[in-house]
């Protein structure tokens, strides 16, 4: 869950590390899972790099075994019966070759999307953009397991059949975008990592609680958490007071702040020249972590810091409204179209209109404090079925996706682009992810963040 950059953090914390740390990392990285599901995938031109990032819900290690009990004590969040392998955590890292800012867009799982041929079922090829994994690997084990009879070979085989769809899924959403690397981290490597570099500081907009989900307590303003309360940071959704009106998407900002505020605990005087927090990072790479075959680990950490030298800005991108299936599932509407044109402008370093992107943002802070001043969302946009998305799940409710279609004829088109009739549809408001109150960020907004200081989030 709330794992997107761990791959990064921990080439960070390589990277920084002594000599005896690198003698480690190449010792640890013979157990790190290599797979080749991006075999003959589309590369990106040049000198850049697309890497996904795909944090699973599964309660099983890499290797599909159960975790200790005491894990599953600490994570409360069920045991090896709970879960499955939904891609919860979906972000394409665009690094420029010429070591410009880096990009990080995150996908909200619960897009309704089409999927991979390979994570269809009988009746349909639409789901939500999180289940192509799942999916995939469920038909890849049921096909393979009357002949594959070694368990390990056959749960592998089986996830790189979930792999390849999960990125194909992604890439055909976000317009054919190359993805050049991956790298697939468990939930338990989030709460290990937490653990390792714990009290970590988070800033908050308003005081809440979630007493009967995520168990989360915390105040306004900037506080010290330990891993235990970081679990109930980065799940939060949910608030007893309507007036946070708290969603999925607000979830991943919580999400991005987190990872934001790890990387400064990692880079802050003595946290990378003890022996036992490098040694403990290298554990969680060692049995948490799969990579594509083409991902140099070594040398990814090597460049990390002239990678990151740009800087970071992080993205989450924006919904139409919430929808139902007929078969009564929860969905994210989205536009597709919009959705191609907005990641687009964001990977090319200049707008649509020539301009840099952070002149479109208005110059949006990443790491506000409380109080501080953002330009204001959207308002309404118009959802499939005629339903109006105030981008908040209290107002407005939800509609029936028509049919298997996730957007009708004319529908809005949040990314600049021209809807069918031949109209140009508006890009969707910039608005900054730290924005407090009225001036939050809505789902049918495209929220920023800079990596920059302790973000303070809703």
């Amino acid at each position: 869950m709330g794992v997107r950059a761990l791959a990064a953090l921990i080439s960070l914390a390589i990277l920084a590390g002594t000599g005896w740390a690198w003698r480690s990392y190449h010792t640890a990285l013979t157990d790190v899972i290599v797979s080749q599901a991006l075999q003959d995938a589309p590369r990106s031109p040049g000198a850049d790099r697309n890497i996904l990032v795909m944090g699973l819900d599964s309660r099983l290690d890499e290797h599909g075994k159960p975790l200790p009990q005491d894990m599953y004590d600490a994570l409360h969040a069920g045991d090896d019966s709970v879960g499955g392998h939904n891609a919860n955590v979906l972000i394409l890292l665009h690094i420029p070759g010429d070591g410009s800012r880096a990009t990080a867009i995150s996908i909200p799982r619960d897009d309704y999307v089409a999927l991979d041929a390979a994570a269809c079922s009988a009746i349909t090829c639409r789901g939500k953009i999180k289940q192509a994994y799942g999916f995939a690997y469920a038909r890849a084990k049921s096909a393979l397991s009357a002949t594959v009879t070694d368990q390990a070979d056959l749960e592998q085989r089986s996830r790189d059949a979930g792999r390849k769809a999960q990125i194909a899924t992604v890439r055909a959403f976000l317009g054919g975008v190359p993805i050049d690397h991956f790298v697939e981290v468990t939930l338990v490597a989030f709460f290990q990592i937490a653990d390792a570099v714990q009290p970590i500081t988070v800033c908050l907009n308003e005081n809440t609680t979630d007493p009967y989900y995520s168990g989360a307590d915390f105040r306004r303003g900037v506080q010290q958490i330990d891993a235990a309360q970081a679990m109930a940071f980065v799940r939060q959704r949910r608030d007893p007071h309507p007036s946070l009106d708290f969603t999925d998407l607000d979830r991943t900002r919580r999400q991005q702040a987190f990872i934001v505020s790890v990387a400064r605990k990692l880079q802050d005087a003595g946290t990378l020249t003890d022996l036992g927090t490098v040694s403990g990072l290298l554990t969680i790479a060692q049995r948490n972590l799969a990579v594509d075959a083409g991902l140099d680990l070594p040398q990814f950490a090597s460049q990390a810091s002239d990678l990151m030298a740009g800087g970071l800005s992080l993205y989450t991108l924006p919904i139409q409204g919430f929808g139902t299936t007929a078969a009564g599932e929860d969905v994210n509407l989205v536009d597709p179209a919009g959705i191609r044109g907005i990641v687009h402008n964001l990977i090319d370093p200049t707008g649509p209109d020539g301009s840099p992107l952070s002149s479109l943002a208005g110059g949006a802070p990443g790491g506000a404090v409380p109080g501080t001043t953002a330009p204001t969302s959207s308002g309404a946009s118009t959802a499939p079925g005629g339903t109006t998305a105030s981008g908040t799940a209290a107002s407005g409710g939800t509609t029936t996706v028509p049919g298997e279609t996730t957007t009708p004829d004319g529908a809005t088109a949040p990314g600049g682009s021209t809807a069918p009739g031949g109209t140009t549809a508006p890009a969707p408001p910039l608005v900054s992810a730290t924005a407090p109150g009225a001036a939050a960020p809505a789902v049918t907004d495209l929220s920023s963040m800079d990596a920059n200081g302790i973000p303070c989030v809703k």
